[in-house]
């Protein structure tokens, strides 16, 4: 594999200033918790089943119930998206022949303040060719 693709093959996109951003909105008045505590009733189902718990406490309720869960999206998976739920599901998904961009979720248990934390892409797995 060329030297490019090992480099970019774990870019990570962090959205912690965005984050940043919208606890300081919600600090300041200017938006309230009811807007950003409003996880939809299929990520609470998963965080509630999945998610993998954080050392982080929840920006704004403060409890230690902050789980991170991961989703997957790309050809060949359902509209929805896929949810990882494991490593071994991960590594399924980097040995793929197709792209995969993949998106990680905090949220907290309690209120249910929600915010992408990162997201990233997996390139396809490079499929060996066999001679005819």
């Amino acid at each position: 594999m060329p030297r490019w693709q090992r480099q970019n093959r774990d870019a990570v996109v962090s959205y912690r200033l965005a984050r940043q951003r919208t606890v300081a909105a919600v600090e300041a008045g200017h938006r309230t918790e009811h807007e950003v505590c409003d996880a939809q009733p299929e990520l609470r189902r998963v965080a509630h089943n999945h998610g993998k718990p954080l050392d982080d406490d929840c920006p704004l309720c403060e409890s230690d119930d902050l789980v991170l869960v991961t989703f997957a999206f790309g050809p060949g998976l359902p509209k929805a998206g896929r949810c990882v739920t494991d490593p071994a599901e991960m590594a399924r998904l980097r040995r793929r022949p197709k792209p995969t961009t993949c998106y990680r979720v905090e949220v907290c248990r309690q209120c249910w303040w929600n915010h992408l934390r990162e997201s990233f892409e997996l390139p396809p797995a490079q499929v060996a060719k066999t001679a005819p």
